[in-house]
């Protein structure tokens, strides 16, 4: 561990406490709360959050020719004027590229038929006089006329959208305000229906919106009334209706509307059934919805648009097969599926019901269908990685049953494979389960418990962390780590089983898991007690927040970004954004004493102790939606105020960003190469970036 160079905050307590449940909690950092929040205006408040960031500046001072070091290095990885395949949608294809030192890209199309490049989309002027920009999403009309897109310029996810009449450049009087992830056109091209964020940042309508009319004249269309459900919307793949779903993780419905006529009632496809989730395609008249209802991996059925709850089973349920999602072209349907966790897109033909599975050069890898944006095809287009192959872009010829490589991710500073290895292994977890890891590192790498070995893990909501390629990593692996990522309980890397093993009052699982993954990467000679780093963000970050807590020695440095670590007291805060949506997820503390006493048995700011923490490096966004500044610096301060040894602890807070942390492709390299420097600088005899 080096010397710090500056004495840390050390945040005031002031008594406070709840009592749920007969059960009192103490908790002296909960005016780190800005009770005017969204707006953070408390003084106190941002005197600490800004003296925080001071002494991260302080700490990282001595090390920022190494942190510009491996800035550069990851910047040598990258394409400076990088662009994507085209992609064809109807008379045009459309793309995207940088500009040479770019921060943000350009947004393209030409006809197919031929002709010049137009501009649609300016990022770098929209972005400009702004520390933050996102692009949410975009959408050009289908007769190709107008183009909807929509922006955030401070990282609270509230996004205003535009309309820009694309023949002329003039953008139209139509502004949406609040806007939230979801636009459909209608097929006349003269109104689109969307969804926006109410005051508590949750969607809970659908709206219809006539071009030229003001947002308070939109009319309703949709209303949910369950506080635990949200909206979102989408399109089928035929372009003939409009679909809207409301639900949460575990229990949905969907409705259709027609693109030819928004004022049409909308249909309901089959009411809400608690514990059961659907999706649903269009071919032809034809539904086809995939549904967990009879088996826990999903089956895929089919009904009549004028019948739609006539389910008639198409692909029975399997224990081995993991159904994620599929599109129904028109002439085959492809099939996105895991099989023992690995990656594999079926394709089927309608009539005949044959089948057969995309084939791919490696044995493991990620592969998944990539912005097929028609209805008849002659080709799919694919991505496809590793944790040894870069990106590659293929379209798949189904003529022949060929890959064509349209694009290889290109790295300018150079990159041999040869010299890297990679393996998939299984641990056993405490209770008997084998969990996988994936593990990468430089074929020099010697298994003598030396080290240093870096896991990431996530484990939550069933979002898998895929076995794929990094070009940051590099950085680790040159400097002569391993590197793994543990598919623990909680993700559904091996299937929606696993993700349910994993939540609820299954939830320490995932902790469980991950802690035994480390010990048995330890057992195989990657590393020994204290030379593993480890990371994790959001939902990954409340699992760096548990595993410190339960084997601080193992980890010689962690990373926990917007770390949701104060689950108690968020789950008991209905009128925070997310918290009624993820009762499904964790429990509802507020009625359920046994879900109030099971989350309080493990959430990290609660079960902070006296002893030993290993270095900690915590980011945090003030104006992040999903997991709230508060959480990442009252446990700061806690573990501060607790720690019995003096390892490091770093809180850095981006003022100006929210869950994502800072915007552009250059700028955010930096926090990443900050975290590998952290990493490099805390491992017990680390020098000079070299461990």
């Amino acid at each position: 561990m080096t010397a710090v160079p500056a004495k840390p905050p050390i945040a005031k307590r002031v008594p406070h406490s709840v009592t749920h449940h007969g059960i009192t909690i103490e908790d002296p950092y909960a005016w780190l709360r800005d009770p005017g929040y969204p707006d953070v205006k408390d003084a106190d408040i941002l005197a600490y959050l800004n003296a925080e960031n001071a002494y991260f500046e302080a700490v990282m001072k001595p090390h920022r020719g190494l942190v510009d070091t491996i800035v550069a290095e990851m910047k040598g990885r990258i394409k400076d004027d990088d662009s994507s395949v085209p992609q064809k949608d109807g008379d045009f294809v459309y793309w995207h590229a940088f500009d040479a030192g770019g921060e943000y890209p350009k947004w393209y199309r030409r006809k197919y038929a031929g002709g010049r490049d137009e501009v649609i989309i300016d990022e770098p002027a929209l972005a400009s006089g702004h520390d933050y920009f996102r692009l949410g999403g975009h959408a050009v009309s289908p007769d190709g006329r107008l183009l909807a897109y929509a922006v955030d310029t401070n990282g609270s996810e509230r996004f205003v959208l535009k309309v820009r009449d694309l023949t002329t450049g003039e953008e139209l009087a139509d502004v949406i305000e609040n806007w939230r992830y979801g636009l459909v056109w209608a097929a006349d091209s003269r109104s689109f229906l969307y969804t926006d964020a109410d005051e508590h940042w949750r969607s809970k309508a659908v709206w219809h919106h006539r071009l030229g009319d003001p947002q308070s004249a939109d009319r309703e269309i949709y209303r949910e009334s369950d506080p635990m459900f949200t909206v979102s919307l989408g399109r089928t793949q035929s372009r003939r209706f409009a679909t809207f779903s409301t639900g949460d993780h575990t229990t949905n419905e969907v409705w259709l509307v027609p693109l030819a006529d928004f004022s049409a009632k909308p249909v309901l496809v089959s009411p809400r059934a608690t514990g059961r989730l659907y999706d649903l395609d269009e071919r032809e008249g034809v539904l086809y919805i995939r549904s967990n209802d009879t088996h826990v991996n999903f089956r895929v059925v089919t009904a009549p648009v004028e019948r739609p709850c006539a389910w008639k089973e198409m692909i029975a349920g399997s224990d081995r097969h993991y159904i994620l999602g599929f599109v129904t072209f028109r002439n085959l349907m492809a099939i996105e599926e895991r099989i023992d966790g690995l990656s594999q897109i079926r394709l089927r033909d309608y009539d005949s019901g044959a089948e057969h599975y995309i084939e791919f050069p490696e044995a493991s890898y990620v592969a998944g269908l990539a912005g097929n944006r028609e209805y008849d095809v002659d080709r799919l287009r694919l991505t496809y990685q590793s944790m040894v192959t870069p990106n590659t872009v293929y379209d798949y010829h189904l003529s022949d049953r060929r890959l064509e490589t349209l694009k290889v991710r290109e790295i300018p500073s150079g990159y041999d494979a040869s010299q890297y290895v990679t393996e998939r292994l299984m641990a056993p977890s405490r209770d008997g389960v084998m969990v996988p890891v994936s593990v990468v590192y430089r074929r020099d790498f010697v298994k003598d418990g030396k080290g240093p070995l870096h896991i990431y893990g996530y484990g939550a909501y069933g979002h898998a962390i895929p076995p794929g390629f990094s070009t940051n990593r590099l950085s680790l692996l040159d400097r002569g780590f391993a590197c793994a990522i543990a598919h623990i309980r909680g993700g559904d890397d091996l299937g929606f089983g696993w993700y349910l093993d994993g939540k609820l009052d299954k939830r320490t699982n995932s902790f469980n898991d991950f802690v035994d993954v480390t010990r048995h990467l330890i057992a195989l000679g990657f590393a020994s007690p204290g030379r593993v780093t480890a990371a994790g963000g959001s939902a990954g970050g409340e699992l760096m927040g548990a595993i410190v807590n339960q084997a601080p020695e193992l980890y010689g440095a962690i990373a926990a970004h917007v770390p949701f670590v104060d689950v108690l007291n968020t789950m008991l805060d209905e009128t925070l954004p997310l918290t009624p949506g993820e009762w499904s997820e964790w429990g509802n503390p507020i009625t359920d004493r046994a879900a109030f006493e099971y989350i309080l048995s493990y959430s990290p700011y609660d079960n902070v102790t006296a002893q030993v923490y290993p270095a900690i490096l915590v980011t945090a966004g003030l104006n992040d939606p999903r997991v709230t500044y508060w959480e990442p610096a009252k446990w700061v301060a806690k573990l501060r105020a607790t720690t019995t040894g003096g390892n490091t602890i770093l809180l850095k807070t981006n003022m100006g960003a929210g869950h994502g942390g800072k915007s552009g492709r250059y700028t955010a390299l930096e926090e990443a190469a900050e975290e590998y420097v952290f990493f490099l600088t805390q491992l017990t005899g680390a020098r000079n970036g070299v461990a």
